[in-house]
């Protein structure tokens, strides 16, 4: 696989966008925990739309550990109704004019090709609202089976990988019983997209860029 480093600086500011609890980390906990051992300064604003009782309190505990490393975040929670959010679109949208000021560098959101229609919902209003920035759209592997074609991977060493397996599991006892819900899983797709990059490291995150701007 081809790589292309222009010397670029990190991103000062990131912003991460989930539906649910456990979005966040499991579409882009890898790149959070390795940005967070190797720049510690940047500053990330998480943002979760559907997280009460019980499940509000695992996106909170699950958020510090993986925001640990970060010197400066912010966690910001929601209690808009699970599988609802397309019919609470004006709420929605006011929550997303309201991060506007985060001025982000990196905006993390979700693929917008997305089966589950919270998840749509939420990568179309991220793109209304960031216009100009630069935007990762996650993947999460679920029963429906929408993983798509993804054109930006970043490599995770077989530590990071696993410790964010593991985190997402300790975190998210809520979710146990679902089938799909284990490491193997979420192990087995950052092997997948490692072997498609061609990962030295053999695991990987991908992502979907639809703009990206290279800067000499």
């Amino acid at each position: 696989m081809l790589e292309l480093s222009l010397g670029a600086a990190p991103p000062r500011r990131i912003l991460a966008v989930g539906c649910h609890s456990d979005d966040i980390e499991i579409g882009c906990g890898g790149l959070l925990l390795s940005l967070a051992a190797a720049h510690p300064e940047t500053a990330v604003t998480w943002v979760v739309l559907a997280a009460e009782g019980e499940r509000e309190q695992e996106a909170r505990r699950s958020a510090e550990a993986f925001l640990a490393g970060f010197g400066e975040h912010e966690i910001v929670t929601h209690a808009f109704r699970d599988g609802f959010l397309p019919y609470a679109g004006a709420e929605v949208k006011e929550s997303f004019e309201a991060l506007k000021p985060v001025a982000p560098d990196l905006v993390l959101t979700h693929a917008g090709h997305d089966f589950h229609q919270d998840h749509r919902l939420a990568a179309e209003l991220t793109w209304n609202t960031f216009r100009h920035h630069l935007i990762l759209e996650y993947e999460i592997p679920k029963y429906d089976g929408d993983l798509g074609r993804p054109n930006v991977f970043f490599n995770l060493t077989e530590d990071v990988a696993r410790r964010k397996a593991e985190l997402v599991c300790e975190h998210f006892t809520s979710q146990s019983a679902k089938h799909w819900f284990d490491e193997e899983l979420f192990l087995s797709l950052l092997r997948l997209r490692g072997m498609e990059s061609g990962s030295p490291t053999r695991y990987a995150e991908a992502f979907f860029a639809r703009k990206l701007v290279l800067a000499g």
